[in-house]
Formats: structure tokens, sequence, C-alpha cells
């Protein structure tokens, strides 16, 4: 399938897929107007909508999408997304005929109490969850689970390509960079996301080998993490040492 990361709202990415006689699906709508104006370009025509949780910057679109066109909604069991046509829950399969593919549900509780994931294809579709050299933010989840829900996606095969749902690599890797500071992986990566903005290209997908090399929030249980862990005098257990993490980037100002 053909894979296209569509720009909307301030620094959001809307994923379009679709197969060679132009059948799409499209995750994470935010808003209408960008879909609409990538379909008409490419003469696809939009068969179904996956979404990940109920955020507005991820579901504000599907409305009018529905409206526009013959669609299969698919999203978690959360009463905050109205307009699904089809509910699912982890470890469910996502079996679509236009465009041919299977996608894997994931539960991926921590930025959201129903944040799902779809895995499959090669590409893991993984809304807030995980960013490139980043996660989300706690909003409704633990650390916990947070922890848990990352150690699920990273348990994917190395090739999948990573498709989150921000453009944030740059000031994730300027945190990474603080507490991960002799990484050569994150150092390559960075200086890649770099010369990708400058040409104004998105950083994303990468795979998810190159987020187990470089992304601090994969990378709890490294010698490195451990060594930052106790500078700051954190205890050692996974769960302090992710939560002590994710507090620091909540407070980190590039």
């Amino acid at each position: 399938m053909q894979l296209l990361p569509v720009p909307a709202l301030a620094d959001n990415y809307i994923w379009l897929a679709a197969d060679d006689a132009g059948n799409a699906l499209v995750v994470d709508p935010g808003e209408s107007a960008p879909v609409e104006a990538a379909l008409a370009e490419r003469g696809w025509t939009l068969r179904h909508i996956l979404l990940t949780h109920h955020h507005n910057d991820h579901i504000g679109g599907v409305f009018d999408l529905v409206r526009e066109h013959d669609v299969d909604v698919f999203a978690p069991f959360d009463t905050r997304i109205p307009y699904a046509s089809n509910r699912v829950e982890d470890g469910e399969e996502v079996v679509l005929s236009e465009p041919s593919a299977r996608f894997r549900v994931i539960a991926v509780p921590g930025h959201t109490s129903s944040h799902i994931a779809y895995a499959g294809e090669g590409f893991l579709f993984c809304g807030d969850t995980l960013f490139s050299l980043g996660c989300g933010r706690l909003f409704e989840g633990t650390p916990e689970q947070m922890a848990h829900s990352l150690g699920l996606l990273s348990a994917l095969p190395a090739e999948t390509l990573v498709c989150c749902a921000h453009e944030y690599t740059a000031a994730n890797a300027r945190f990474a960079l603080t507490v991960d500071p002799d990484n050569q992986a994150l150092r390559r990566r960075s200086a890649e996301v770099d010369e990708l903005r400058a040409k104004g290209r998105p950083s994303v997908p990468g795979t998810l080998a190159s987020e187990l090399a470089a992304n601090p929030f994969l990378r709890v249980d490294s010698d490195a993490l451990a060594r930052w862990a106790d500078a700051q005098g954190i205890a050692a257990t996974r769960t302090d040492r992710f939560a002590a993490l994710r507090a620091a980037k909540d407070h980190f100002r590039s």
C-alpha cells in the first residue's frame, strides 16, 4: 500500500494508505479538508476510517468525512467517539477488503484510558502513544500502564513503520539528548530529523528498530537510562524510571 502523512492542524499528521486501485483508509482525521484535498489530488476513494482515541485533533473531521463518503469507522469502545460503526478492542483483527488489509488491535492505555493502536501491513498506527523519540503525555493513565503499552509496541517486528500522529521529533530529540547523550543512534537520528525538517519534509514514519535504538522511553531498561535515574536519585524500579523520565519531559523547555 501507498502511505501518505497528511499535515493537519498545528502539528498533526493524518495517515492515508491506499492500494494500487486507489481504495484508501484514513487514520485519525482531526479535520476533513486536508483529507479531501489529498484524496482529490490522487484520485483515491475513501473506504475506511480507523480511530485510535477520542481527542478532537484525532476525530474532528470524522463527521464531515462520514457525510461525504460511504465508509466504515473503526474505534475503541468509548462513548466520547460518537461516529463509530465498528467498535474494536484488544486482540481483535480489523479485516478490510478495499484496500485488502489486516490490522491487529492493541490496547495501549496511558495517554487515554481507551487508546488503541492498529498494527499490520508493515505499519503501526499508534496515535499519541508512541512518538518518534518520545511518547504521549499521561492524561488518563498511569506510568505503569504507559510503560506496559510501549512494551507491547516494542515487541512488533523491527522493520515496522511507526506512524505516529504529531511532528514532535525535533523537540523530542533535544530532550532525549539530555538523558542519553552518548547514544550514537540518537545523535544520528537527531541530525537526520534536522535535515528533513530543514527541507520541509516529515520526520516520520521511521522504523521501530530506529526507535528501539534511540527513543529513551523504549530504553528505560538500558544502562544509560539506569545511570540517568541514579543521578536523579530515583528508585531503581522500571516504573519509577519511566515515571521520572515522563515527568522530566513534561517539564523540559528546549
